[in-house]
């Protein structure tokens, strides 16, 4: 039987966020891969989002964690937009596979966070439109 090599001999992957693309999330928002396609587990990007910024109801069908770099995040799950969860910078929420969640950054600042999706692609199904305005 062959036992696992100390090296295979596979470099690591380096992502660097100020040469990540900036894909546009809306007029108030935009995303940037970091670590995705290259063969490993899980799919990571940083998205910002300005004062205002809300996402549509959507779910992924893997489980999805949010880590706050900056600014103020409000979090619910399917129905509890009028009680949401308040995460600032060092927070993290993980969100259930197939439990449909939204956030909005409430403000004043811009919201920065990591969003690490386990998989290795991004999926995302969205319930309803985001809002606009």
């Amino acid at each position: 039987m062959n036992e696992p090599s100390a090296t295979s001999g596979r470099p690591p992957t380096v992502a660097r966020l100020e040469t990540a693309e900036k894909i546009p999330f809306g007029p108030l928002s935009h995303y940037q891969k970091l670590i995705n396609a290259d063969g490993g587990p899980v799919f990571t990007g940083v998205q910002t989002c300005e004062p205002g910024y809300q996402t549509a109801l959507h779910y992924h069908p893997y489980v999805e964690c949010l880590f706050i770099i900056e600014g103020t995040m409000h979090a619910w799950m399917d129905g509890g937009q009028d009680s949401p969860v308040e995460l600032r910078p060092g927070d993290m929420i993980s969100l259930p596979a197939g439990e449909a969640h939204a956030f909005r950054n409430p403000g004043p600042g811009t919201l920065r966070l990591l969003g690490i999706h386990n998989n290795p692609e991004r999926i995302v199904h969205r319930l309803e439109e985001p809002p606009t305005g």
